[in-house]
């Protein structure tokens, strides 16, 4: 059992003290990252014995990104792929509304499981909706641009 109190940033956003030392760790970190190889940190045990520790490169990318959120003061949560979501816990991740959430579930445009009479949503399903959707709209607006830019060197 951990002896460390739990108390994310899910519910509160990060302290002065907080964004201080994830800043100062992030700085470490990055100093010794190198593009596509493993990061080697040097810890000390609580006994004086160094410990050296590798990590991959997805490893630091993604705890450089979090510790770029803690050290920006801004709150976030970590929901694994595996977690089934409530509607309303989809609906704030799209920023969406629960009805509309509703209507894109029964068009059938996110798989989604029932639970007695409540649905569920996997946070893979969700996210690989939000990857899509996000990536048609970035599509629309460059296309849009072009279009504008296409309309602007005719005169118009």
């Amino acid at each position: 059992m951990s002896i460390l109190k739990k108390d994310d940033f899910g519910e509160r956003l990060p302290t002065q003290v907080e964004s201080a030392t994830a800043d100062q760790l992030r700085q470490i970190i990055a100093s010794q990252a190198k593009e596509g190889e493993d990061t080697q940190l040097t810890v000390t045990l609580p006994e004086g014995k160094p410990q050296t520790i590798a990590l991959t490169p997805a490893l630091t990318a993604s705890l450089m990104d979090l510790l770029r959120l803690v050290s920006g003061r801004q709150g976030f949560q970590m929901i694994p792929l595996t977690a089934e979501l409530t509607t309303q816990q989809a609906a704030d991740l799209l920023n969406v509304s629960r009805p509309y959430l509703i209507k894109l579930l029964e068009a059938g445009k996110i798989k989604f499981i029932t639970v007695g009479r409540h649905r569920r949503i996997k946070a893979e399903d969700l996210f690989a909706y939000k990857q899509a959707r996000d990536t048609t709209r970035d599509q629309a607006l460059s296309d849009l641009a072009k279009s504008d830019a296409d309309l602007v060197l005719k005169g118009y």
